[in-house]
């Protein structure tokens, strides 16, 4: 997955937005057991799927928020 910044989670609907968080929430799992098991070999992919989750619950709650004006 590319770097992605907000302008491109901006564009994504709720649903969608919902579906990626789902996504990378699997992602960020299976990446907390390969760091256990000592098979991770990408450490930084961690700290990026960490931070695009983040991103990602920003913009929802940005949605849900302007909904709710």
């Amino acid at each position: 997955m590319p770097n992605k910044t907000a302008t491109d989670f901006r564009t994504k609907t709720s649903d969608e937005l919902e579906t990626q968080l789902e996504e990378l929430s699997k992602e960020q799992f299976n990446l907390r057991f390969q760091r256990a098991n000592g098979q991770l070999e990408n450490t930084a992919r961690v700290r990026k799927i960490r931070r695009d989750i983040a991103r990602t619950k920003l913009i929802i709650s940005e949605k849900r928020a302007e909904v709710a004006k």
